[in-house]
């Protein structure tokens, strides 16, 4: 079973590209890479072998090892396929003309939604590599934290946003706020896990926007 680069590793993001062959590929390389980001996120990097990926991408070993250097290679590609992906479909949620605070209600609502049924249990591919691997893998650390830096700043951005068109007050103060806000999106992801009900985390929701009243 394949382990996560030593610490030696440069601390510098890498991109995870397929590799290049010279020939056309066989294959849809984001709907593979949709399978793999399911098994990564169900059973963790350590725990999923070569022959799970294959199987799940429906590939055979030899046609992920020409796309893909190694197990590492193809879960830093997933991971910048779930990144991309989420990000698509909260910039949707967000994209309603709406006030800013109904926005932020409309965010964490997604939040909880994802956090329901098989997509609850299944987690979220950033929380679990942040527990999983980001202490011992520096590039998978700096993925993460770019990750959440990239959500708190947005987070800040709405309640800026809320400040401006009136439905936020002046005294919340946008970063901190952000930052607490930043930590229950990702603590709905880690109690999704354990089958909470949705009224026990819409709850959790509501308390949260008394933090931007």
């Amino acid at each position: 079973m394949a382990s996560p680069a030593p610490a030696s590793h440069a601390a510098t993001p890498e991109r995870a590209q397929p590799r290049n062959r010279g020939r056309p590929r066989e294959f849809d390389i984001d709907v593979a890479l949709d399978k793999a980001v399911r098994i990564f996120r169900e059973r963790g990097y350590h725990a999923t072998s070569i022959g799970d990926l294959s199987g799940a991408m429906e590939l055979a070993s030899g046609s992920l090892y020409k796309a893909f250097k190694d197990k590492r290679s193809i879960f830093l590609a997933a991971y910048d396929r779930y990144t991309a992906m989420r990000s698509e479909q909260v910039q949707r949620v967000l994209a309603m003309q709406r006030p800013a605070r109904d926005r932020l209600r409309d965010l964490l609502a997604f939040y909880v939604e994802s956090s329901q049924g098989t997509e609850g249990r299944r987690g979220c591919l950033v929380v679990g590599s942040a527990v999983e691997l980001a202490a011992f893998d520096p590039v998978v650390a700096a993925r993460v934290g770019a990750t959440l830096r990239k959500n708190e700043a947005m987070l800040a951005e709405l309640i800026r946003h809320g400040h401006a068109d009136g439905s936020i007050a002046p005294r919340v103060d946008a970063d901190a706020t952000a930052r607490v806000l930043l930590c229950l999106t990702q603590g709905l992801r880690v109690v999704g896990k354990t089958g909470r009900s949705r009224a026990e985390l819409a709850a959790a929701v509501d308390v949260a926007m008394k933090l931007v009243a």
